[in-house]
């Protein structure tokens, strides 16, 4: 039964930990406006959630052994955060544009919460399945 739920629920669930991850890095761009140097970063949303759905770990950056009493290190299954484009960067070299981080914070955020929506009338269904 579990194989099952993972195969109706997967998709919702890498949908909303990789926009939960984006909001992530774009608040962080947001709260970081007025530092110097700093650089603007985010991620290919639609091959993230290619790459999270095929299995594959090209997005995810892996912890490496440098020394031989460490563990292995493991894929931490999110996409590695890039800079972003420089549309104009300030004199002190920071490349936080906020006109462009807000509107792809609220863009971000719409998404994140559809996706909640859409996977609560899921659940709801599936529960009205349940109970007959």
């Amino acid at each position: 039964m579990a194989g099952r739920l993972d195969e109706v629920l997967g998709f919702h669930e890498q949908t909303l930990r990789l926009r939960a991850q984006r909001q992530q890095l774009l608040a962080t761009n947001i709260a970081n406006a007025d530092t110097p140097h700093y650089k603007a970063q985010d991620f290919d949303f639609a091959q993230a959630m290619k790459a999270a759905m095929s299995g594959a770990a090209g997005h995810a950056q892996l912890l490496q052994r440098t020394h031989a009493a460490h563990q292995g290190g493991a894929s931490s299954g999110l996409p590695q955060a890039q800079s972003r484009p420089v549309v104009q960067a300030s004199r002190d070299g920071n490349t936080v544009d906020l006109d462009v981080e807000r509107s792809a914070f609220t863009d971000n955020a719409l998404r994140y919460e559809a996706g909640v929506t859409l996977l609560s009338s899921k659940l709801k269904g599936l529960l009205s399945v349940i109970q007959g």
